[in-house]
């Protein structure tokens, strides 16, 4: 049994796009159905830094740094509102092997930094996973307005107020996992992305709509350990 683990999540941007639900739901596995907010499934690639990544207990110091790069929609499941990953890309090769392994994640290894200067966070990813397709991003995100609840929005309470998420594991089954921390803060945000291979290298076209940003400085998580789900 793998413990659960504490981190905490840091300078997000959620870059998130509409998408035909049926062109969702062809990329969803069995038992998944899209979440839909004004009539679209939503597909959004999140930058961040996960920090203190640790087995749940013990002290922040000794917890490792983690930047990351998600591909995520949104799903529910026995009417459950979730969070459904394509892919997670991370810079440990330890961290990336750890989550596959044992918590049946679709962790690929990736080149990343993460810099701040200036109130604007600069992101860069090249995924180098052996057999994996290639894939790229670049941008610099900040935010434009000041914070609010993401419970008070509605857009932004369907985006991020999301307390399990699922992956479908190497050998084909369906996993997920509960995450407990507090509500979110979001801020409006802008980004000056440079590349972006990460929706083509998943099958997805290049959606005709801009993106909706959002910012996070980031919250405190706490994630259970990995479960098979039963048959939906």
């Amino acid at each position: 049994m793998v413990v659960p683990l504490e981190m905490g999540w840091r300078h997000l941007l959620f870059e998130n796009w509409p998408v035909d639900p049926e062109v969702m739901d062809a990329h969803l596995p069995d038992g998944l159905d899209p979440d839909e907010y004004d009539g679209s499934a939503w597909l959004s690639i999140v930058p961040f830094v996960n920090v203190a990544v640790r087995p749940k207990g013990l002290p922040e110091r000794l917890g490792v740094r983690l930047p990351e790069l998600n591909v995520r929609t949104y799903v529910t499941r026995d009417g459950v509102p979730s969070v459904y990953f394509f892919s997670l890309d991370a810079q440990g090769v330890s961290s990336v092997l750890g989550a596959r392994l044992f918590h049946h994640l679709p962790y690929y290894y990736a080149r990343i930094s993460l810099d701040r200067t200036d109130g604007r966070v600069r992101f860069r990813s090249r995924r180098r996973h052996p057999g994996a397709r290639p894939a790229h991003y670049e941008g610099t995100y900040w935010p434009t307005d000041g914070p609010f609840p993401a419970p008070e929005d509605p857009f932004g309470e369907f985006l991020v107020e999301r307390y399990r998420f699922y992956t479908e594991a190497q050998d084909g089954s369906m996993r997920y996992t509960d995450v407990e921390h507090d509500p979110w803060t979001l801020y409006p945000a802008d980004a000056e992305i440079g590349s972006n291979t990460l929706l083509s290298a998943h099958g997805f076209a290049r959606p005709e709509a801009d993106p909706t940003y959002y910012y996070s400085p980031g919250l405190d998580v706490v994630a259970s350990r990995s479960r098979r789900a039963g048959r939906g």
